[in-house]
């Protein structure tokens, strides 16, 4: 399982981790502290920024991580599977 200091371990330093999400829990932070890492919290980029991704993704430069696609009447599995945190990707409901 991926974990949030298994991805500071990884970075090199003065490296930037952006995180999209909430992270619940303790974190040691140690590892920011002794190379000098950047932590950021984003909740969006700006309207160009997600064109831009958009496009990425459309000409197959990017790739998302799906975790699991669900149908929307499973959306209470999809949502019991979100509490759970035992997947790594995106959770996707799927009209």
């Amino acid at each position: 399982m991926v974990t949030f200091r298994c991805l500071l371990d990884i970075l090199r330093p003065e490296r930037r981790y952006v995180a999209a999400g909430a992270i619940a829990g303790r974190i040691d932070l140690l590892p920011l502290y002794l190379k000098q890492l950047e932590l950021i919290g984003s909740t969006m980029g700006t309207r160009k920024e997600f064109r831009d991704l958009v496009a990425y993704i459309e000409e197959g430069k990017v790739r998302p991580l799906l975790a699991r696609t669900y149908p929307l009447r499973e959306i209470w599995q999809a949502q019991e599977d979100f509490v759970e945190k035992r997947w790594f990707g995106k959770l996707v409901l799927m009209p």
